[in-house]
């Protein structure tokens, strides 16, 4: 697959507008120049192409400049003016006789200085027809005779351009308000566009200037999807456009470098990514035309990602070379050398660079930067240096890596720990137990910092080496464990639990760990069968000899099997066990534990503490791979305790986190709960969008427990919008849901919905049946939040004064707990009783609670239920709230937020993981909300 370049320019809306003024001034009769500078890649030819294509009425002159050819006097004047020959004749003919040299390869001395006058008056009797277009692409590989002839003439077409603006995405433009006119003939003006890359060694010709800076990171996904030949998935879209470095280029380069499975997100990204081969050339080009001096110490600060002025003084010391050797390199627009440092202009620089060198220069490179290295301050690029020089095999320097490694895991550093840890298993000149080990060490280490695919890599490298059974487990227990964030639930569930068989006779921890992961494997799926079979098993490892955290585990596996079967009363001693127990270990993962026993012991205020540990403790770490599951149980924990916007900010966090990281199935979660806080805010549209793309990733990998949460909240919307028998139904299929489709859990805890949903379409007997399990694990918790929707039920599926007395129970047993939303709902439907009993004062009382409650946690949906009721018993309800003080919802004050900072509906919509079309439809409901009609007044409104 070729590269193919985006039809749409995007990000560059200020040069587009500079190109199109220029274009309008040519119809008008006005002549123009514009010169487009940048990098290699950042879109020069795609602009010219633009001005071309927008230029139907124009004559067009396109050429460009050919490196083979720079070194030909008028060879690039040559090809330009080829197919005019016929009009030479009508020129003066001292001027068509200059031209006519050029074409027939003969220019005799001092020719040359009339030739670019005579361009310049062929250009004007060109537009005496109509506008002409002249597009000359790298002019900076024209020959010089032909570039100063292009420049002359440019810039009297653009003459008496005043000073630069610099424009919103970074361009550079010139007015030109008295620019050359042609003559009033009924012809045009010509206009001359020159782009070349931004190169501080070629004087400024003295042109107006469209610089091109970097695409953001929105533009660049943008390109991503025009190029790409199938929709690809968002993880892939983010993670290449952060690859692209705001290259277009880069960005369709990577593209064409992956097959359609690797843009869908279902089979894994190469580590690393594939270079962009055009790119590199341009750069390398541009290296090779340097002094050799120059290019030896580029290739000294390539192959060192941190280069200090310092280590860069040093470094060119020991080589001897003067610093003032890069000023070329500078002047070229490869690098800027500060006091902080040398800052390569691109990625890719450093990498073309190094790459070309042939292995003895790299050698040397890494030789002498180890020689100048602290090995005190800087022990791991010391010892990384060391390992790159040499080839052979080298068991101290070997050992030397591994111990940098381990201090740099230490402090949180798990990128370079891995690193380290790789080359020193490449070096090691031990057994292959060792080389096993340090690949091991180098796969755990890159899976924490988030590099699923490249620890999937190491452990194919780890696993062939690896002797015995305790080193086989270890790594099919990471093996498993990567799975199950980013793959099949079941595959991941059976390669945990074989790690686990394979463990139990050499290290029983570690085993019971595996099966805890096992079992979470089942969670995932809704496979409750699986997890009561696991948990079985690890019961047999209990014993007076197991330590602290692995007995926590046992407790969490026994409480939790208990649950899946129904036994209640059994789960209540390890639940509590593991919430006494678990927040001892600064473990991120014994604290999502904690944080679990505790909501299901319905002390929710306790869970979001636990859940809000194991988030600071994953980030104190730096394991980045445990931040999106910390944030998933964070988001639950908000949610259950009523704070809606917590739970939707630590939601969105952990989304782009898990996307980062390369957690499909953690992405998915996050989604689901997304999905389910859209359903109570009424926001139709993004919980269906939200609902559909988590049941669609669940699906492809059996996650039960995504898939639950996904038709929960696409009940409860149904309910929301009045559609009774739709919310009824989708809940009776999730309760008979199996493994990967359902989830035991989410199916009890839908369980309310699912009895009003019933009980308003006259299927009382269905939900009275449902409601039993429910009772009886509210119960058993003695939450009274818990408590309160139990009652709640009891008055639904009862009448007359039966059914007062229940709501009564509920709404006090609500005062003790702290679900305002679930609260407001149990005062709405008693309302609603009260009201249809014609008790309408009573009511009245609590229907205006309720609305109060709706509308400070932004539930418009059940606020207009609300009202209604209200009118019903012959009040007026009062003005919403939202229209008199200017609230949001809580995704309405982020879409606000970004909007008032000058993001797009399209990059709005990146951040937030909506569509930009539902991202319109926010923006209207916002600003009559808010009583404005534009952006403007939006940014004085939210400053």
């Amino acid at each position: 697959m070729n590269p193919v370049e985006s039809p749409v320019p995007h990000g560059r809306d200020s040069a587009l507008l500079s190109l199109v003024s220029v274009l309008d001034g040519a119809r008008a009769g006005q002549g123009g120049a514009l010169l487009l500078r940048g990098e290699p890649g950042l879109g020069k030819t795609m602009l010219l192409a633009y001005a071309a294509g927008h230029a139907p009425d124009f004559l067009v002159l396109a050429s460009r400049g050919v490196e083979p050819e720079a070194a030909l006097p008028w060879a690039g004047l040559h090809r330009l003016l080829r197919p005019l020959a016929h009009r030479l004749p009508e020129l003066p003919p001292g001027q068509a006789a200059a031209l006519r040299e050029v074409l027939d390869g003969e220019v005799g001395d001092g020719v040359g200085c009339r030739l670019p006058a005579a361009l310049l008056a062929l250009l004007d009797l060109l537009a005496q027809d109509g506008p002409v277009l002249v597009c000359v692409d790298d002019a900076d590989l024209l020959d010089e005779p032909s570039r100063e002839a292009l420049a002359f003439a440019a810039r009297r077409l653009g003459d008496a351009a005043p000073s630069a603006a610099r424009l919103g995405d970074g361009s550079l433009t010139m007015p030109r308000p008295e620019a050359r006119t042609a003559p009033d003939t009924g012809g045009g003006g010509a206009v001359v566009l020159l782009a070349m890359r931004d190169d501080d060694e070629l004087p400024p010709p003295g042109l107006p200037v469209l610089l091109l800076s970097p695409l953001d990171e929105t533009a660049c996904a943008a390109v991503i999807d025009d190029v790409a030949p199938v929709a690809v998935a968002e993880g892939v879209r983010l993670r290449l456009a952060a690859a692209a470095a705001g290259n277009p280029q880069a960005a369709a380069e990577l593209v064409a470098a992956l097959d359609d499975d690797q843009l869908r997100g279902i089979r894994p990204l190469p580590d690393p990514l594939p270079p962009s081969p055009g790119l590199r050339r341009a750069h390398l080009r541009r290296v090779l035309a340097l002094p050799e001096q120059t290019r030896r110490l580029l290739l000294i600060a390539a192959a060192e990602a941190d280069m200090d002025a310092n280590l860069l003084v040093r470094a060119a010391d020991a080589a001897g070379i003067e610093v003032a050797a890069l000023e070329p390199a500078e002047r070229a627009g490869l690098l800027r050398v500060s006091v902080a440092g040398v800052e390569f202009r691109h990625p890719l620089v450093p990498a073309a660079i190094y790459h070309a060198a042939p292995l003895a220069g790299r050698r040397a490179a890494h030789a002498l930067l180890a020689g100048v290295l602290d090995p005190g301050r800087h022990p791991v690029r010391r010892a990384w240096h060391r390992a790159a020089a040499g080839l052979a095999p080298d068991h101290e320097l070997a050992a030397e890596l591994e111990m940098a490694a381990a201090a740099a895991r230490g402090r949180g550093g798990y990128a370079v720990a891995s690193a380290a840890y790789e080359r020193a298993a490449e070096l090691s000149t031990g057994d292959d137990g060792a080389k096993a080990r340090l690949l091991a060490a180098a796969a755990r280490d890159a899976w924490h910092a988030g590099r699923s695919v490249r620890a999937r890599d190491l452990l194919d490298r780890a696993l062939p080496v690896a002797p015995g059974a305790a080193a086989r487990g270890e790594l099919e227990l990471l093996r498993g464990d990567i799975d199950l964030r980013d793959g099949r639930a079941a595959d991941a569930y059976e390669a945990l639990l074989a790690a686990a068989q394979r463990l139990i006779p050499v290290d029983p921890e570690l085993a019971i760990r595996a099966m805890m992961r096992a079992g979470e494997a089942g969670v995932y799926a809704g496979d409750h069968g699986r997890f009561v079979q696991v948990a079985a098993q690890a019961a047999a490892l209990r014993g007076p000899g197991r330590s602290a955290q692995a007995t926590v585990m046992l407790d969490y596996l026994d409480a939790l099997s208990a649950i899946f079967l129904g036994r209640f009363d059994a789960a209540l001693r390890p639940l509590r066990a593991v919430l006494d127990g678990a927040p001892r270990f600064d473990d991120p993962s014994a604290l999502i534990w904690a944080s679990i026993a505790a909501m299901i012991l319905g002390d929710n205020a306790q869970g979001r503490v636990m859940a809000g540990r194991a988030v600071a403790a994953a980030r104190g770490r730096g394991a980045v791979t445990m931040v999106p599951k910390a944030l998933e149980f964070s988001a639950y924990a908000e949610f259950w305790t009523g704070r809606h916007a917590a739970a939707t900010a630590n939601a969105l966090e952990g989304l782009r986190a898990a996307t980062e990281t390369g957690q499909g199935n953690g992405a998915c979660h996050h989604l689901a709960a997304l999905a389910l806080l859209d359903a109570i805010h009424g926001d139709e549209e993004t919980c269906r969008l939200r609902a559909r793309t988590a049941l669609d990733r669940a699906g492809l990998n059996g996650l039960g427990l995504p898939a639950a949460l996904s038709t929960w909240a696409l009940a409860f919307l149904d309910l929301s919008l009045g559609r009774h028998a739709d919310a009824a139904g989708r809940l009776r299929g999730l309760a008979r849901a199996g493994p990967g489709q359902g989830h035991m859990a989410v199916a009890a805890l839908s369980v309310p919905t699912y009895v009003e949903a019933a009980v308003r379409t006259g299927a009382a007997d269905a939900a009275r049946a449902a409601f039993g399990t429910f009772e009886r694990w509210a119960h058993s918790t003695s939450s009274p939040d818990n408590l309160a929707l139990a009652a709640r039920c009891r008055a639904l599926l009862s009448e007359g004064a039966q059914a007062e007395e229940h709501f009564r129970d509920a709404l006090e047993l609500h005062a003790a707990g702290d679900r305002a939303f679930e609260r407001a709902r149990t005062e709405l439907l008693y309302g609603s009783l009260l009201r249809r009993l014609r008790r309408r004062t009573q009511a009245r009382t609590e229907l205006r609670s309720a609305l109060e409650s709706f509308e400070r946690l932004h539930a418009d949906r059940w606020a207009h239920w609300t009202r209604a009721e209200l009118r019903a018993t012959g009040e007026s309800a009062r003005p919403r709230a939202e229209v008199a003080d200017g609230e949001l919802t809580p995704q309405q004050r982020q879409i606000a937020r970004h909007a008032a900072q000058g993001a797009t509906n399209r990059e709005i919509a990146e951040q937030l993981f909506l569509s930009p079309r539902t991202v319109e439809h926010h923006l209207g409901n916002i600003f009559a909300k808010l009583g404005i009609r534009s952006r403007v007044e939006l940014t004085k409104l939210l400053p």
